[in-house]
């Protein structure tokens, strides 16, 4: 009788033992790894809220990874990623596709106003562009306009502004955001298409040396000029402002959820801002964004 009590003790033991073990392995918000795919136009912005998080939680480990903002899209509807940064406006089809998928309502955990900027060497004689000249240079077989490549977001975002399609749009192509820039000086007749955040960081060299290789030019729309300054991002008065937003393939508060979260919040809005963007979650009483 004795032995069968012992032996009652020691089984229901092992049970709790490994019970507690299991919890120690579960995933949670504050411990685990996370891997973030994202544009490269968007890396600089998404690599500041990641360390940020690593910071405020020691035992988590994120790593960005760069991909094409259409592939990213489809890694995360076929399981592959668990986060991905999103410009574009997604279609019907692909909000049903994604509900479908990941058996998640879509909710966009928005962060940050982005913009596309159009580039020219520093010593051009161009000061501005208007949306006429960028529509009619995109469908010219001359090519002025040069993109980071196709599946791109800074593609797939003018050319949603165009209402095109990207296949229907004439372009050059050099592979980077920051590869623009750097050789834009070679081809002094064409126009440089990159994101914002690749030169936004006010006080970092990198970007200070890259700003000062191009000029920015303002786009006329309307008969008005707008810049993508603070202000233009604010207002969305820029006509190439984007709303930069996460997704999430995760159903529980786990690290996905919370790094989303965080993003979201005063410090992580305050990460934003110190990037050169404009933070979503400190304004959008003022202003309804597109």
């Amino acid at each position: 009788m004795k032995n069968s009590f012992k032996i009652a003790v020691v089984f229901i033991l092992g049970i709790m033992l490994a019970g507690c073990k299991k919890e120690e392995k579960s995933p949670s918000y504050n411990k685990g790894d996370l891997t973030i795919f994202t544009d490269e136009s968007f890396q600089s912005v998404t690599e500041a809220l990641a360390e940020g998080y690593m910071i405020n939680y020691p035992e988590t480990r994120i790593k960005v990874a760069t991909k094409k903002e259409d592939l990213g899209f489809l890694d995360l509807l076929n399981g592959k990623a668990k986060v991905v940064v999103m410009s574009r406006n997604l279609t019907p089809e692909e909000i049903k596709t994604y509900q479908e998928r990941t058996d998640l309502k879509f909710l966009p955990a928005k962060f940050a106003a982005d913009a596309v900027v159009f580039v020219v060497p520093k010593d051009s004689p161009k000061e501005s562009i208007s949306m006429e000249e960028i529509q009619a240079g995109l469908l010219s077989d001359k090519k002025e306009f040069i993109f980071d490549g196709t599946n791109s977001s800074n593609l797939n975002f003018v050319a949603e502004k165009l209402k095109k399609q990207p296949k229907d749009l004439q372009f050059s192509i050099i592979p980077g955001n920051q590869k623009i820039i750097e050789e834009l000086s070679k081809y002094p007749e064409k126009i440089g298409v990159v994101g914002l955040n690749t030169f936004s960081r006010p006080y970092d060299k990198a970007s200070e040396k890259l700003r000062e290789m191009v000029k920015v030019l303002p786009v006329v729309e309307k008969g008005k000029q707008y810049t993508a300054d603070f202000e233009g991002l604010r207002t969305m008065k820029y006509p190439f402002t984007r709303v930069l937003y996460f997704m999430a393939n995760e159903g529980n508060f786990n690290i996905a959820n919370g790094f989303m979260r965080f993003s979201c919040t005063h410090l992580g809005q305050k990460i934003v801002q110190k990037e050169g963007l404009q933070p979503y979650n400190l304004y959008r009483r003022e202003v309804q964004m597109r």
